[in-house]
């Protein structure tokens, strides 16, 4: 026997009530990092590369009017060369009381380094956590606090503490372990998630 539509529509509307209130607590576990909606915040971003060093590897970070960024360009080995990066300020204690970034991305298929700095200095120790990726797929991906490790200049360090997210000064965005060649990563945003 059929049931009424009434009782349809009620079925269907307990479904709609019962998936909004699933979603609307797991929005509201992040906040919004970066959203590159505007085409300004690629100004934010610098390209640190090897050539600090000596090397001649080369990236830049274009934000397309849809307010996707795009962090590409080409790594080289030559002259003891070998990555590519860029990185930000983040301001205030943005990631404090957050279990970790959340970060929406289109890769290459290459592997990359989420990296957080405690200070605003150009040099010195950065925690670091590598993140994969599948060519042409968009990939949300968690990268945990207790994932990062203490680095400096690529080298994983001893004796230093955990990272404290509170801390978290500066944001970049590595790409090295000898994948030579172009590169190519589209970020949609990136946040901090509990």
């Amino acid at each position: 026997m059929r049931k009424p539509l009434v009782y349809h529509c009620l079925s269907v509307l307990s479904v709609l009530l019962l998936s909004n209130f699933i979603v609307k607590p797991m929005l509201a576990q992040t906040a919004m990092l970066f959203d590159f909606t505007n085409a300004t915040t690629s100004t934010d971003w610098l390209p640190v590369n090897d050539s600090v060093m000596g090397g001649i590897s080369n990236s830049a970070l274009e934000v397309h009017p849809e307010g996707i960024a795009h962090f590409s360009g080409t790594v080289s080995i030559e002259n003891n060369g070998g990555f590519a990066s860029i990185r930000t300020l983040v301001e205030g204690n943005r990631m404090d009381g957050y279990s970790g970034i959340r970060i929406r991305i289109k890769g290459d298929g290459n592997t990359y380094s989420l990296r957080l700095r405690t200070n605003r200095q150009f040099d010195g120790v950065s925690f670091r956590s590598m993140f994969e990726t599948r060519e042409g797929e968009w990939l949300d991906i968690d990268v945990p606090f207790d994932s990062f490790s203490p680095t400096f200049r690529g080298r994983t360090l001893r004796n230093i503490g955990p990272l404290e997210p509170a801390s978290v000064h500066q944001m970049g965005i590595l790409i090295s372990s000898k994948q030579t060649g172009p590169f190519s990563l589209y970020i949609d945003w990136i946040a901090a998630y509990k």
